[in-house]
């Protein structure tokens, strides 16, 4: 069976419905609703027995680093042909890893970043959920209505968020996670 979101919401509420039935989720990162690398994090954290593959138009090696980091079983070039694709998906779908051949993973690595990126995968899936929701601008009221809980689980979240990320702000926190994806995803010619 093959299902398909438009968005991002749209693929968790099929997720949400049938996780069982659900052997493979193929992602592009500029999926509406998911910033960048945030979409891959909350899967992976949420649904970590559901095998996530990046398909996207950006081919730039540190993209494709992030998102194995991230938790991402494979990343699919757009412009690979179609029986590489069926073969990156069947090395998937096996349990393997799949990657373009001539990337490789461990040149170019950032310091900095690659702290960031631990830091950012520190946080749990509703955390994730609740700082994908700052980036919005939605006020806390607002992240509380959106996931059903109250205004002081909200600020309990945020306050971890802060704490994990070692920023003091929500701002800072905001500017923390866009610093990943504007660093990585700079460069995209095409949406991804």
């Amino acid at each position: 069976m093959v299902v398909e979101a438009g968005a991002f919401d749209e693929l968790q509420g099929l997720i949400e419905r049938d996780n069982s039935g659900i052997d493979l989720v193929l992602l592009d990162l500029t999926m509406p609703g998911a910033r960048g690398f945030s979409g891959l994090m909350y899967l992976r954290g949420q649904y970590p027995s559901i095998p996530v593959v990046v398909v996207s138009a950006n081919e730039d090696a540190s993209v494709i680093r992030r998102c194995i980091e991230f938790g991402a079983s494979g990343f699919i070039p757009k412009t690979l042909a179609v029986e590489d694709m069926r073969t990156a998906i069947r090395t998937v779908l096996a349990g393997g890893t799949w990657i373009p051949p001539d990337v490789d993973l461990a040149a170019g690595t950032d310091p900095d970043t690659s702290d960031l990126v631990a830091r950012l995968s520190s946080l749990t899936p509703q955390q994730m959920r609740v700082l994908m929701m700052l980036s919005e601008g939605l006020l806390n009221k607002q992240i509380a209505h959106e996931l059903s809980v109250s205004e002081a689980t909200v600020k309990a979240h945020v306050s971890a968020i802060l704490q994990k990320l070692g920023v003091e702000s929500r701002t800072q926190a905001v500017i923390a996670a866009s610093k990943i994806e504007l660093v990585n995803l700079a460069g995209q010619s095409a949406p991804g």
